[in-house]
């Protein structure tokens, strides 16, 4: 598997993966500043929510050091994480890291600590982020692999492989270990516009890995359902709400409603990190809306009228009664959500 990002503690620098030039090339950018990371996260050159946290925790890493020396380090800091969240707003991973690691930095500043040994143990939290999104993911994979049927027919859409996490993947890492039981058959993955992360990074991961793998166009999901024997949908998320709602990648809705017409179970694959128990319900999740020069272009190349109106929701949000099961690092989360969900929470609290 490709590492998403690497952190260089000699340098104190983070190298990220580039995905906006997969399956092209595979070039590392080099961000030697917290700002650098945050366009990375703008410009999708790293994504996905897991993998957006950890860039974030590191992020903070670099922050601090850019406010070590300012007469207010914590007042610094804050607008460091202000700024960082700012970059994209329905990712909940991305505030969940960026606060996660400020309010460590409170701790210690309020305990006297100097502002470099504060840094020492930011960085020391953005590794242990990093590190156990790795392991959270495998064990979700298990959990994940045991409620798919022998010679599964799995669809997916966008991306949650290694490449949306920093190893293994959530929705990917379910696959690659109900494939490593010899469970998978095929893996139909929507090309998913308008960035064309399931054809640039979900079949180019699963072809590198050795992994059935089938690419269709987003308006082909409903059709392969009835032709070639899907039997479960796995997706990943970018937030999910108090209630089971779950947003991710503009599409996902429409699959699970085509999932349902089929009877086929509709899977999400998230950490407890993509819960946002704060909000009750996907009403509440912020939907980013991106650029229409991303839908009438194709990289350089025109693909629409230069007028034409254009309405490009990077997100959708699938309601909770659609989803036959949340995946997570503690096991397969079913209907009643509210409750199951709360349940969850206080278990991962003692964790987190």
């Amino acid at each position: 598997m490709v590492e998403t990002m690497i952190w260089r503690q000699e340098q104190q620098l983070l190298e990220v993966l580039d995905q906006t030039k997969l399956p092209q090339e595979c070039e590392f950018i080099a961000c030697k500043d917290y700002q650098r990371v945050k366009l990375a996260i703008k410009r999708l050159e790293v994504r996905g929510a897991p993998a957006i946290g950890a860039a974030a925790a590191f992020a903070m890493v670099l922050g601090a050091h850019e406010c070590a020396d300012k007469p207010d380090f914590l007042a610094a800091l804050a607008k460091v994480r202000d700024d960082l969240i700012s970059a994209r707003p329905t990712a909940v991973n991305l505030a969940w890291a960026a606060n996660k690691q400020y309010a460590l930095a409170v701790e210690l500043h309020e305990a006297d600590t100097p502002p470099y040994k504060v840094i020492q143990a930011l960085e020391a939290a953005a590794v242990k982020i990093y590190n156990e999104d790795i392991a959270r993911n495998q064990r979700m994979g298990e959990y994940g692999a045991a409620v798919l049927p022998q010679q599964a027919g799995v669809l997916t859409h966008c991306n949650a492989g290694a490449l949306a996490t920093c190893g293994w993947g959530t929705a990917l890492g379910v696959i690659r270990s109900a494939h490593a039981q010899g469970k998978i058959k095929m893996v139909y993955a929507d090309e998913t516009r308008p960035l064309l992360q399931g054809a640039r990074l979900t079949a180019y991961e699963l072809f590198e890995d050795g992994i059935p793998v089938t690419l269709i166009t987003d308006n082909m999901a409903a059709w392969t359902m009835r032709q070639k024997g899907i039997n479960a949908v796995v997706v990943g998320a970018d937030r999910i709400a108090a209630n089971g709602d779950t947003a991710n990648k503009i599409g996902t809705y429409g699959v699970a409603l085509a999932a349902k017409a089929h009877g086929i179970p509709f899977y999400i694959a998230a950490p407890v990190s993509t819960f946002d128990f704060s909000i009750a319900s996907g009403q509440q999740i912020p939907i980013e809306e991106r650029a229409g020069e991303e839908v009438k272009y194709f990289r350089s190349e025109q693909t629409a009228p230069s007028g034409v109106n254009t309405f490009n929701p990077a997100f959708d949000v699938t309601p909770a009664e659609l989803i036959a099961g949340i995946i997570t690092e503690y096991g397969v989360i079913q209907a009643p959500y509210i409750e199951n969900i709360k349940k969850l929470q206080e278990q991962s609290e003692e964790d987190f």
